[in-house]
């Protein structure tokens, strides 16, 4: 373990690169959007340094098609607006330029370094965390503002070479996620990063190095203090990006679920191999069967399916009290969801989505009475698919499948339900302005 003041130095220090030939390495500019191509060439033409770095060259480096591509220079924000005429300036802690072609963002960022907790600086909150990063340095100053050593590879316009300061070329060939610098003061910086250990690991099938690992049951809590929006956008990727049931599996392993779903968390703990997890674990294989087949996956049946065990166990209880199942389950709803979103802010959608597949497992068991008010139901695919998960995970709910199913394949009543749904949606979309 080396200590804060030793990291500092570490980190400050010049280091010699090595430094990949194109003829040694995969990375064609094939490979590389024109886009991102046009960006490093216009900077690279206005004597710039530009590198593609992070995921983009590490995705292309394991055989993998990239899901976007990032630019880092030594032109500072204001110099790449000028250079980029559909280009706009975001963020405060990381100041960032967006470069606009069509719907593909290539974000462009400026070369940092390295902030420390002893500099006196408005920088760090109390606790240590990073709050702002617009502090400018050179090529082997950014490098240790990185994260991992795999996301910390540069791919040169210059002379297309691969430049790799941390050994991030080697972790990619043992199938190794390694933290840069000492792993406590790194989560310290960002509690965030912990997360994306867990994602990356799952996504990308690596193991988490020793030393990398080792600090996350010290560090944990501080996702606390986390803001609850930053907590909701990385609930979204570590569970939609087709690996949601290994990333799963880690989040418990290490302790780290509970900042994410406390309430579902604390059921799990109590009782580890009831119906609840095997509902999650479906849910959750069903999810990443749909994702990697190219099929739409909604937020909202996510956090209905995160939240339905202790949204099942409220209901009970207000049922004990003498309250309709109808009743008792808007009312567990609306309690489950307060709970959840003082740890993870939700969008209103989504919220909304949830409550309406959960309130439709009641209206779904009501067969043969308003079967069509059921079936046009804005939610009654998602409820109906919401249904099979339950029945798979155990509960005897063949008829009521049955049903619905036949239902379905009523051709006049399903087309009619179909036109009413997709009606309501335009009318939605495209509501009638009142006359003056």
């Amino acid at each position: 373990m080396i200590d804060t003041e030793k990291s500092k130095k570490i980190s400050r220090l010049k280091i010699t690169p090595t430094v990949i030939p194109r003829s040694q390495h995969i990375i064609s500019r094939m490979q590389i959007s024109d886009s991102a191509l046009k960006v490093l060439y216009r900077l690279k033409n206005a004597k710039y340094k530009a590198y593609l770095v992070g995921g983009a060259v590490r995705d292309i480096l394991l055989g993998r098609k990239p899901k976007d591509f990032d630019v880092v220079t030594d032109a500072k924000p204001e110099q790449i607006r000028e250079l980029f005429r559909n280009c706009r300036l975001i963020g405060r802690r990381f100041r960032l330029a967006h470069i606009q072609f069509g719907k593909e963002i290539i974000e462009v960022s400026t070369f940092r370094a390295t902030h420390h907790i002893s500099d006196k600086s408005e920088s760090h909150a109390k606790d240590g965390r990073i709050i702002r990063d617009n502090v400018y340095g050179d090529i082997d100053d950014d490098v240790w503002r990185r994260d991992f050593t795999i996301n910390a590879l540069f791919y040169n316009i210059e002379d297309f070479s691969v430049v790799d300061y941390v050994g991030g070329i080697k972790d990619l060939e043992t199938g190794q996620l390694r933290l840069i610098g000492e792993p406590k003061t790194r989560y310290v910086e960002d509690p965030v990063r912990m997360l994306r250990a867990i994602r990356f690991a799952s996504k990308l099938g690596l193991s988490i190095h020793s030393t990398t690992e080792s600090s996350i049951g010290d560090c944990s809590n501080l996702l606390e203090n986390i803001p609850s929006a930053r907590l909701y956008e990385e609930i979204l990727k570590l569970f939609m990006s087709g690996h949601a049931l290994e990333t799963f599996i880690s989040l418990r392993k290490y302790n780290l679920f509970k900042y994410l779903f406390p309430q579902m968390d604390q059921l799990l703990v109590q009782i580890e191999q009831d119906y609840s997890h095997q509902f999650i674990t479906d849910a959750l294989k069903n999810t990443d069967q749909r994702i990697n087949e190219g099929d739409h996956i909604t937020p909202g049946f996510l956090f209905a399916v995160m939240l339905w065990g202790p949204m099942r166990i409220m209901t009970n209880e207000y049922m004990s009290n003498s309250l309709s199942e109808m009743e008792a389950v808007k009312l567990a709803g609306d309690a489950i969801i307060s709970k959840q979103i003082s740890s993870t802010s939700i969008p209103r959608r989504f919220t909304h989505m949830a409550r309406d597949i959960w309130t439709l497992q009641i209206r779904l068991k009501q067969t043969k009475k308003r079967t069509f008010r059921v079936l046009m139901h804005p939610r009654f695919r998602a409820a109906y698919d919401f249904l099979l998960l339950r029945a798979k995970s155990g509960e005897c709910l063949d008829n009521l499948i049955d049903y619905w199913t036949k239902e379905q394949l009523n051709e006049p009543l399903a087309q009619k339900s179909r036109q009413h749904r997709n009606n309501k949606y335009q009318r939605s979309r495209n509501p009638r302005k009142k006359d003056l």
